[in-house]
């Protein structure tokens, strides 16, 4: 989803007074993007991934939370991120159409068709994350940690040991603080350290 700079900061001005904080975000919103070395000026309100594009969401889709609970529906949201969970197809494409006309007419908000659908839940992802008997890393996810993982660790770049551990250090404890957010009850280990920790151990 996303929406114009001026959509977002007329619902961020209904609940923030201090108008230096506005004036803060309504700049960020409207810096530029730098890619590959030339500013571009920025068509949507915040890029996905930038450090305000969650809290942002979260801002601008409460109203779609208290819609979703007022409907009686069951959901689970994070920031842009949302599955509603009904009992048939016919019903979960009843939903999504009346749901992108809420996000288009309320909230000036634009579904991405791409990537929403109708299908059982433990054939989409959520948060790299796959549904089945038990929860399990998204093969997607699994080989995003180890190209990560690859690019620190690819040899002929002259670097001392520490240096290595260094760098390797944020992205080990970012795949850990994911799996560990997620899969404490798991009953064997996650295919996270299974697929991107054997080949680093032998």
């Amino acid at each position: 989803m996303c929406a114009s700079p001026g959509a977002c900061m007329a619902r961020l001005a209904r609940r923030i007074e201090d108008r230096r904080i506005l004036c803060l975000i309504r700049l960020y919103l409207r810096a530029g993007l730098l890619e590959g070395g030339l500013v571009s000026p920025r068509v949507e309100a915040a890029p996905q991934g930038g450090p305000l594009s969650p809290l942002l969401s979260n801002v601008l889709l409460d109203e779609l939370d208290r819609e979703l609970e007022k409907r009686g529906h069951r959901f689970v949201r994070y920031a842009d991120d949302c599955n509603v969970y009904v009992r048939s197809r016919r019903a979960g494409e009843r939903v999504l159409d009346s749901l992108t006309r809420f996000l288009a007419k309320r909230l000036w908000l634009e579904v991405n068709r791409a990537k929403s659908a109708v299908d059982r839940p433990w054939r989409r992802k959520f948060l790299g994350w796959q549904r089945e008997a038990k929860l399990r890393v998204s093969p997607e996810a699994v080989r995003g940690f180890k190209e990560k993982l690859r690019q620190v660790l690819r040899p002929g770049r002259g670097r001392s040991l520490r240096k290595v551990i260094q760098q390797l250090g944020p992205v080990l404890m970012g795949g850990a603080r994911h799996e560990r957010g997620r899969a404490d009850s798991l009953p064997h280990p996650s295919s996270v350290s299974r697929a991107c920790y054997k080949p680093i151990d032998g």
